[in-house]
């Protein structure tokens, strides 16, 4: 558990570096490699703009945390999985063709995503439980736990609307990273 912390402490903490070139990436898009292109920064503009508040605690902003949560939640789960139809890889796409050869971990992913993504917006309210570094192991550790005992049925986001919006958010960006790190291809 405690390399899922180290994973999700660099995510959020490279997240600028990690986001930032895809400004770059639309260069050539077409069709709907522009439209998940552009998905795709929408949801990274939204992740920044929690991940601000959520390593500063004096400027968290409940209100606009739901607004940031439900755009990637618009942006997630089956809409994110119908904006790659098989075989859409026509440059400038990072997707991997395996995508479509595991299709159901994909959709997976895209689900957990907007139930983590409806999770926040109802954690909202809670704020946040740390001191703007990084989650504590044991919180981590609970959030991962309970992230693991989730599937993506509705009673989902009720149960993670108990939880601080931080423990959500991260549970949130781990899901990102995991479907970044599986589906999404490095730029040569």
């Amino acid at each position: 558990m405690k390399q899922a912390f180290v994973f999700a402490a660099t995510l959020l903490l490279s997240a600028p570096l990690t986001l930032g070139p895809m400004a770059h990436a639309h260069d050539g898009a077409t069709g709907i490699v522009e439209e998940r292109m552009h998905s795709m920064k929408e949801m990274g503009k939204a992740v920044r703009a929690v991940k601000a508040m959520v390593q500063d605690p004096e400027a968290y902003d409940a209100e606009s945390v739901r607004k940031q949560a439900e755009i990637i939640k618009q942006h997630a789960g089956q809409n994110l999985a119908d904006q790659f139809p098989e075989g859409s890889l026509q440059a400038p796409t990072h997707a991997k063709p395996e995508i479509w050869t595991d299709w159901e971990r994909f959709s997976q992913l895209s689900s957990q995503l907007e139930s983590y993504a409806d999770g926040l917006t109802l954690a909202a309210e809670n704020g946040v439980m740390m001191d703007g570094s990084m989650m504590s192991g044991a919180m981590m550790e609970g959030a991962g736990h309970m992230g693991s005992m989730m599937g993506t049925d509705a009673h989902e986001a009720d149960q993670l609307g108990q939880m601080p919006a931080d423990g959500v958010f991260t549970m949130m960006v781990e899901t990102c990273a995991t479907c970044h790190m599986e589906f999404r291809a490095r730029k040569p």
